[in-house]
């Protein structure tokens, strides 16, 4: 499961790769619309103690050959980060025998305006390399806030609302998102949405997204949705008996563990609970259900 800002703003590809036919006419690049896209590992690292990863490397399949394409994300201006990105290129490139092509995805436009610029490594006199990477930010993906194109493109719709976070249009861009979920595969629904909020990162459309996804229960009431709801909610009520327990030092085998653990009766786990504050031993806790 993904964790932070950064991790959204690429993951939302490797969730969709395909969308990237949209992205590379959004940036006017002539590629083909790929007839495969096959996720590679991200491991770039020499046989050295040095590891460099990097986010997502994806390699295309279209009707004129194949190639490489890097994602990365970036939040602000770093000055490690353009030596990093052509290493990434460069031995992508030898390890695989294809062309490789760098995109950065950046959520403000003063960062994708740094990330945009080619820099070049040698002599002022002489460039052996230059880097110039793709950049995709606020003034390349367009504001989706039509609920019906959004509806047609999920995915670069919660690509915009990343990349347009701190917009005025924001709020209509979430609204359209919201609408479009709707319509869609719950567990994929769920993703999305995760990635979308955690791309939002702290900003003031992250509650927005929040409050939008609070204010309809019925948005995610499947029983898949059903389901992940109840396991989350058996996993804190053992971590809290579990945490009692502790806390009165009253011994847990390993076995009565994984019993607390791996039980998903919420009526049980609730029962126990009740115990747990006033049981001596841990067969006191089990007792007779």
């Amino acid at each position: 499961m993904v964790g932070s800002q950064h991790e959204a703003m690429h993951r939302i590809f490797q969730h969709d790769p395909k969308m990237f036919a949209r992205a590379f006419r959004a940036l006017d690049v002539p590629l083909d619309d790929p007839t495969e896209v096959v996720l590679l590992p991200t491991d770039l690292t020499e046989v050295r103690p040095l590891e460099r990863r990097v986010d997502t490397l994806l390699r295309f399949t279209t009707a004129t050959g194949q190639f490489l394409l890097l994602v990365e994300a970036q939040g602000e201006d770093d000055p490690a980060k353009p030596s990093a990105w052509a290493y990434y290129l460069a031995h992508a490139h030898a390890k695989y025998r294809l062309p490789a092509l760098l995109l950065v995805v950046c959520h403000d436009q003063a960062t994708a305006l740094w990330a945009a610029r080619p820099v070049a490594f040698g002599q002022p006199f002489w460039s052996s390399l230059t880097m110039r990477p793709l950049v995709l930010g606020p003034e390349n993906v367009r504001p989706v806030t039509d609920p019906d194109e959004a509806a047609a493109d999920i995915a670069l719709t919660a690509l915009s609302a990343m990349t347009h976070a701190k917009d005025p249009c924001i709020g209509e861009i979430l609204k359209a998102l919201a609408a479009a979920l709707r319509g869609i595969d719950e567990e994929d629904a769920h993703v999305i949405a995760e990635l979308t909020e955690l791309g939002l990162g702290k900003s003031p459309a992250a509650h927005t997204w929040r409050h939008l996804m609070s204010i309809d229960p019925s948005f995610f009431r499947s029983e898949t949705s059903q389901r992940l709801r109840e396991e989350g909610e058996a996993k804190g009520i053992a971590g809290s008996i579990l945490g009692i327990l502790a806390e009165r030092s009253i011994e847990v085998p390993s076995d009565a563990r994984a019993r607390i653990t791996s039980c998903e009766d919420l009526e049980i786990l609730r029962l126990w609970l009740r115990r747990s504050a006033t049981v001596t031993s841990i067969a006191d806790l089990f007792g007779a259900e």
